[in-house]
Protein backbone atom coordinates (compact mmCIF):
# COMPACT_ATOMS: atom_id res chain seq x y z
CA UNK A 1 0.00 0.00 0.00
CA UNK A 2 1.25 3.39 -0.90
CA UNK A 3 1.02 5.91 1.93
CA UNK A 4 0.10 9.46 0.99
CA UNK A 5 2.53 11.97 2.23
CA UNK A 6 2.12 15.65 3.07
CA UNK A 7 4.97 17.83 2.25
CA UNK A 8 6.73 19.50 5.14
CA UNK A 9 5.85 22.88 3.65
CA UNK A 10 2.06 22.27 3.83
CA UNK A 11 1.95 20.50 7.21
CA UNK A 12 1.92 23.66 9.46
CA UNK A 13 -0.91 25.18 7.42
CA UNK A 14 -3.16 22.13 7.82
CA UNK A 15 -2.43 21.85 11.54
CA UNK A 16 -3.43 25.49 12.03
CA UNK A 17 -6.74 25.00 10.20
CA UNK A 18 -7.53 21.91 12.27
CA UNK A 19 -6.90 23.72 15.55
CA UNK A 20 -9.16 26.59 14.53
CA UNK A 21 -12.01 24.19 13.71
CA UNK A 22 -11.64 22.08 16.88
CA UNK A 23 -11.36 24.92 19.45
CA UNK A 24 -15.07 25.98 19.50
CA UNK A 25 -16.17 22.37 19.84
CA UNK A 26 -13.84 21.79 22.77
CA UNK A 27 -14.99 24.98 24.50
CA UNK A 28 -18.65 24.06 24.06
CA UNK A 29 -18.08 20.60 25.45
CA UNK A 30 -15.97 21.59 28.47
CA UNK A 31 -17.14 25.12 29.24
CA UNK A 32 -14.77 28.03 29.08
CA UNK A 33 -13.51 29.34 32.41
CA UNK A 34 -15.34 32.51 33.39
CA UNK A 35 -18.08 32.11 30.75
CA UNK A 36 -21.49 33.63 31.71
CA UNK A 37 -24.28 31.42 33.03
CA UNK A 38 -27.03 30.26 30.74
CA UNK A 39 -29.94 32.69 30.40
CA UNK A 40 -32.23 30.56 32.57
CA UNK A 41 -29.75 30.50 35.48
CA UNK A 42 -28.88 34.17 35.21
CA UNK A 43 -32.57 35.17 35.21
CA UNK A 44 -33.50 33.21 38.33
CA UNK A 45 -33.56 35.53 41.39
CA UNK A 46 -32.45 34.40 44.83
CA UNK A 47 -35.34 33.47 47.03
CA UNK A 48 -36.26 36.01 49.67
CA UNK A 49 -38.29 35.28 52.80
CA UNK A 50 -41.84 36.57 52.83
CA UNK A 51 -42.45 39.67 54.95
CA UNK A 52 -44.21 39.43 58.26
CA UNK A 53 -47.47 41.24 58.73
CA UNK A 54 -45.89 43.29 61.47
CA UNK A 55 -42.57 44.73 62.45
CA UNK A 56 -43.41 45.63 66.02
CA UNK A 57 -44.22 43.54 69.07
CA UNK A 58 -47.68 43.52 70.54
CA UNK A 59 -48.56 46.25 72.97
CA UNK A 60 -50.33 46.28 76.28
CA UNK A 61 -53.62 47.55 74.89
CA UNK A 62 -53.18 51.02 76.33
CA UNK A 63 -54.13 53.97 74.18
CA UNK A 64 -50.63 55.31 74.71
CA UNK A 65 -48.94 52.38 72.94
CA UNK A 66 -46.69 53.30 70.04
CA UNK A 67 -48.28 53.09 66.61
CA UNK A 68 -48.59 49.64 65.15
CA UNK A 69 -47.97 49.07 61.44
CA UNK A 70 -50.38 47.47 59.01
CA UNK A 71 -49.24 45.29 56.14
CA UNK A 72 -50.65 47.19 53.23
CA UNK A 73 -48.76 49.83 51.29
CA UNK A 74 -49.61 53.50 51.12
CA UNK A 75 -51.90 53.07 48.15
CA UNK A 76 -53.00 49.46 48.26
CA UNK A 77 -54.89 47.01 50.41
CA UNK A 78 -54.53 43.25 50.77
CA UNK A 79 -58.33 43.02 50.77
CA UNK A 80 -59.35 45.38 47.94
CA UNK A 81 -60.74 43.91 44.74
CA UNK A 82 -59.20 45.10 41.43
CA UNK A 83 -62.12 47.47 40.84
CA UNK A 84 -61.41 49.16 44.17
CA UNK A 85 -57.79 49.89 43.40
CA UNK A 86 -56.63 53.18 41.85
CA UNK A 87 -57.97 53.54 38.35
CA UNK A 88 -60.94 51.26 39.04
CA UNK A 89 -64.42 52.21 38.06
CA UNK A 90 -66.03 51.52 41.41
CA UNK A 91 -66.32 48.19 43.12
CA UNK A 92 -69.13 45.74 42.81
CA UNK A 93 -67.38 42.86 44.55
CA UNK A 94 -67.68 42.77 48.30
CA UNK A 95 -64.61 40.81 49.25
CA UNK A 96 -61.37 39.33 48.10
CA UNK A 97 -58.99 37.08 49.92
CA UNK A 98 -55.54 38.25 50.98
CA UNK A 99 -52.53 36.95 49.08
CA UNK A 100 -51.99 33.21 49.32
CA UNK A 101 -49.13 31.98 51.48
CA UNK A 102 -45.85 30.91 49.94
CA UNK A 103 -45.91 27.55 48.20
CA UNK A 104 -44.51 24.60 50.06
CA UNK A 105 -45.70 25.94 53.43
CA UNK A 106 -47.03 23.56 56.03
CA UNK A 107 -50.80 23.61 56.26
CA UNK A 108 -52.20 24.70 59.64
CA UNK A 109 -54.28 22.54 61.91
CA UNK A 110 -57.96 22.63 61.10
CA UNK A 111 -59.71 25.58 62.77
CA UNK A 112 -61.40 24.61 65.95
CA UNK A 113 -59.10 21.64 66.55
CA UNK A 114 -57.61 23.22 69.66
CA UNK A 115 -54.08 22.21 68.62
CA UNK A 116 -51.64 24.72 70.02
CA UNK A 117 -48.48 26.07 68.44
CA UNK A 118 -45.63 27.77 70.26
CA UNK A 119 -45.67 31.53 69.73
CA UNK A 120 -43.07 32.57 67.20
CA UNK A 121 -42.85 29.07 65.69
CA UNK A 122 -42.68 28.45 61.96
CA UNK A 123 -46.24 28.50 60.68
CA UNK A 124 -47.75 29.67 57.43
CA UNK A 125 -51.54 29.67 57.78
CA UNK A 126 -54.19 29.19 55.16
CA UNK A 127 -55.54 32.60 54.10
CA UNK A 128 -58.98 33.84 55.05
CA UNK A 129 -61.48 33.86 52.20
CA UNK A 130 -64.23 36.24 53.30
CA UNK A 131 -62.63 39.47 54.46
CA UNK A 132 -65.04 42.37 53.89
CA UNK A 133 -63.70 45.53 52.26
CA UNK A 134 -66.78 47.28 50.85
CA UNK A 135 -69.66 49.38 52.13
CA UNK A 136 -73.04 47.86 52.84
CA UNK A 137 -74.96 50.02 50.37
CA UNK A 138 -72.45 50.38 47.55
CA UNK A 139 -72.75 53.32 45.21
CA UNK A 140 -71.12 56.60 46.15
CA UNK A 141 -70.68 55.70 49.80
CA UNK A 142 -67.67 55.45 52.10
CA UNK A 143 -67.20 53.57 55.36
CA UNK A 144 -64.84 55.25 57.82
CA UNK A 145 -63.21 52.91 60.33
CA UNK A 146 -61.00 53.81 63.30
CA UNK A 147 -58.66 51.37 65.04
CA UNK A 148 -56.92 50.91 68.38
CA UNK A 149 -59.14 53.09 70.54
CA UNK A 150 -60.77 54.37 72.48
CA UNK A 151 -57.92 56.77 73.03
CA UNK A 152 -57.30 60.46 73.76
CA UNK A 153 -58.29 61.41 70.20
CA UNK A 154 -61.61 59.54 70.17
CA UNK A 155 -63.61 62.50 71.48
CA UNK A 156 -62.18 64.84 68.83
CA UNK A 157 -62.98 62.31 66.10
CA UNK A 158 -66.54 62.00 67.37
CA UNK A 159 -66.94 65.79 67.44
CA UNK A 160 -65.87 66.04 63.78
CA UNK A 161 -68.11 63.16 62.69
CA UNK A 162 -71.09 64.82 64.38
CA UNK A 163 -70.35 68.10 62.59
CA UNK A 164 -70.73 66.40 59.19
CA UNK A 165 -73.43 63.91 60.23
CA UNK A 166 -70.98 61.12 59.39
CA UNK A 167 -71.21 57.63 60.83
CA UNK A 168 -68.17 55.41 61.44
CA UNK A 169 -67.10 52.04 62.78
CA UNK A 170 -64.71 51.90 65.74
CA UNK A 171 -62.51 48.79 65.96
CA UNK A 172 -61.59 48.77 69.61
CA UNK A 173 -58.92 47.17 71.74
CA UNK A 174 -60.69 45.26 74.50
CA UNK A 175 -58.39 46.54 77.25
CA UNK A 176 -58.91 50.14 76.08
CA UNK A 177 -62.68 49.72 76.01
CA UNK A 178 -62.59 48.33 79.53
CA UNK A 179 -60.49 51.29 80.70
CA UNK A 180 -62.69 53.92 79.03
CA UNK A 181 -66.33 52.78 78.99
CA UNK A 182 -67.64 56.36 78.76
CA UNK A 183 -66.09 56.75 75.29
CA UNK A 184 -67.57 53.42 74.17
CA UNK A 185 -71.01 54.45 75.40
CA UNK A 186 -70.73 57.77 73.55
CA UNK A 187 -69.79 55.99 70.31
CA UNK A 188 -72.94 53.85 70.53
CA UNK A 189 -75.17 56.72 71.66
CA UNK A 190 -74.17 58.80 68.63
CA UNK A 191 -75.13 56.07 66.17
CA UNK A 192 -71.73 54.60 65.34
CA UNK A 193 -70.87 50.89 65.27
CA UNK A 194 -68.39 48.79 67.22
CA UNK A 195 -65.84 46.28 66.00
CA UNK A 196 -63.67 43.83 67.95
CA UNK A 197 -59.93 44.49 67.50
CA UNK A 198 -58.69 41.87 70.05
CA UNK A 199 -57.79 42.26 73.70
CA UNK A 200 -54.30 43.73 73.31
CA UNK A 201 -53.37 43.75 69.60
CA UNK A 202 -50.94 40.78 69.32
CA UNK A 203 -48.75 40.76 66.21
CA UNK A 204 -48.38 38.63 64.23
CA UNK A 205 -51.58 37.02 65.35
CA UNK A 206 -51.26 33.81 63.37
CA UNK A 207 -48.26 32.74 65.49
CA UNK A 208 -50.47 32.52 68.56
CA UNK A 209 -51.93 29.17 69.57
CA UNK A 210 -55.54 28.43 68.69
CA UNK A 211 -56.58 28.94 72.32
CA UNK A 212 -54.76 32.27 72.49
CA UNK A 213 -56.50 33.51 69.35
CA UNK A 214 -59.88 32.43 70.70
CA UNK A 215 -59.18 34.34 73.92
CA UNK A 216 -58.02 37.48 72.05
CA UNK A 217 -61.19 37.62 69.95
CA UNK A 218 -63.84 36.32 72.36
CA UNK A 219 -62.59 38.16 75.46
CA UNK A 220 -62.32 41.46 73.58
CA UNK A 221 -65.91 41.08 72.40
CA UNK A 222 -67.03 40.61 76.00
CA UNK A 223 -64.97 43.60 77.20
CA UNK A 224 -66.39 45.89 74.50
CA UNK A 225 -69.97 44.72 75.12
CA UNK A 226 -69.59 45.30 78.86
CA UNK A 227 -68.15 48.77 78.29
CA UNK A 228 -70.93 49.71 75.88
CA UNK A 229 -73.71 48.41 78.13
CA UNK A 230 -77.22 47.71 76.93
CA UNK A 231 -77.65 45.62 73.82
CA UNK A 232 -74.68 46.86 71.79
CA UNK A 233 -74.10 44.78 68.67
CA UNK A 234 -70.59 43.90 67.55
CA UNK A 235 -70.90 42.83 63.94
CA UNK A 236 -67.25 42.64 62.90
CA UNK A 237 -63.79 41.85 64.18
CA UNK A 238 -60.51 43.06 62.65
CA UNK A 239 -57.22 41.20 62.97
CA UNK A 240 -54.22 43.24 64.17
CA UNK A 241 -52.20 44.25 61.14
CA UNK A 242 -54.78 42.63 58.88
CA UNK A 243 -53.38 39.19 59.81
CA UNK A 244 -56.51 37.28 58.81
CA UNK A 245 -56.29 33.51 58.37
CA UNK A 246 -58.82 30.76 57.75
CA UNK A 247 -58.35 29.78 61.39
CA UNK A 248 -59.03 33.14 63.04
CA UNK A 249 -61.72 33.95 60.49
CA UNK A 250 -63.61 30.90 61.75
CA UNK A 251 -63.00 31.90 65.37
CA UNK A 252 -64.58 35.28 64.66
CA UNK A 253 -67.49 33.63 62.85
CA UNK A 254 -68.05 31.33 65.83
CA UNK A 255 -68.45 34.50 67.92
CA UNK A 256 -71.04 35.85 65.45
CA UNK A 257 -68.69 38.34 63.77
CA UNK A 258 -67.42 38.86 60.23
CA UNK A 259 -63.85 39.73 59.28
CA UNK A 260 -63.45 43.40 58.42
CA UNK A 261 -60.62 44.56 56.19
CA UNK A 262 -60.21 47.85 54.32
CA UNK A 263 -59.59 49.21 50.83
CA UNK A 264 -57.90 52.57 51.54
CA UNK A 265 -55.00 52.86 54.00
CA UNK A 266 -53.27 56.26 54.41
CA UNK A 267 -50.99 54.72 57.08
CA UNK A 268 -51.88 57.47 59.50
CA UNK A 269 -50.50 55.30 62.33
CA UNK A 270 -46.99 56.17 61.06
CA UNK A 271 -47.69 59.93 61.28
CA UNK A 272 -46.55 60.65 57.70
CA UNK A 273 -47.84 64.23 57.84
CA UNK A 274 -51.34 65.66 57.59
CA UNK A 275 -51.11 66.37 53.86
CA UNK A 276 -49.84 62.86 53.13
CA UNK A 277 -52.87 61.36 54.88
CA UNK A 278 -55.23 63.70 53.02
CA UNK A 279 -53.60 63.11 49.63
CA UNK A 280 -53.62 59.32 49.95
CA UNK A 281 -57.31 59.16 50.84
CA UNK A 282 -58.30 61.62 48.11
CA UNK A 283 -56.28 59.78 45.47
CA UNK A 284 -57.49 56.28 46.33
CA UNK A 285 -61.05 56.73 47.52
CA UNK A 286 -63.57 54.94 45.30
CA UNK A 287 -67.32 54.38 45.64
CA UNK A 288 -67.82 51.71 48.28
CA UNK A 289 -64.39 52.13 49.90
CA UNK A 290 -63.63 51.19 53.50
CA UNK A 291 -61.05 53.66 54.89
CA UNK A 292 -58.67 52.61 57.66
CA UNK A 293 -57.63 55.28 60.17
CA UNK A 294 -56.77 55.37 63.87
CA UNK A 295 -58.17 57.07 66.98
CA UNK A 296 -55.90 55.18 69.37
CA UNK A 297 -52.49 53.53 69.62
CA UNK A 298 -50.45 56.73 69.81
CA UNK A 299 -50.47 60.42 68.94
CA UNK A 300 -53.40 60.89 66.55
CA UNK A 301 -53.24 64.67 66.12
CA UNK A 302 -52.37 64.26 62.43
CA UNK A 303 -55.39 62.02 61.90
CA UNK A 304 -57.69 64.58 63.53
CA UNK A 305 -56.21 67.41 61.43
CA UNK A 306 -56.58 65.32 58.26
CA UNK A 307 -60.22 64.55 59.07
CA UNK A 308 -60.91 68.28 59.26
CA UNK A 309 -60.02 68.42 55.55
CA UNK A 310 -61.29 65.03 54.41
CA UNK A 311 -64.83 65.15 55.79
CA UNK A 312 -65.89 68.33 53.94
CA UNK A 313 -64.06 67.12 50.83
CA UNK A 314 -65.98 63.82 50.85
CA UNK A 315 -69.27 65.66 51.23
CA UNK A 316 -68.33 68.00 48.36
CA UNK A 317 -67.51 64.95 46.20
CA UNK A 318 -71.01 63.61 46.75
CA UNK A 319 -70.13 60.80 49.13
CA UNK A 320 -72.47 59.70 51.88
CA UNK A 321 -71.35 57.79 54.96
CA UNK A 322 -72.15 54.14 55.39
CA UNK A 323 -71.14 51.14 57.46
CA UNK A 324 -69.17 48.18 56.11
CA UNK A 325 -70.93 45.26 54.54
CA UNK A 326 -72.28 42.79 57.04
Amino acid sequence: MVKSRISARRRPLLLGVSAALLAPALLAACGAHGAPLAAGDAAQPSATPSASTSTTPSGSGSSSIAARPTPSGVSSSPFASPSQTPGGAGSTAATTAPSAPATGATAPSAPGSGASRPAGGQHTPAPATHVLAHTASGGRTVALTFDDGPGPATGQVLDLLAKYDAKATFCEIGDNAKANPAAVKRIVAEGHRLCDHTVDHPQPMHTQSHQQQVAEIADAKTQIENAAGGDAQITWWRAPGGDFTAENEKIGADQGMKSLGWSVDPRDWSRPGVQSIVNTVEQHLRPGSVVLMHDGGGDRSQTVAALKQLLPWMVAQGYTFDFPQS
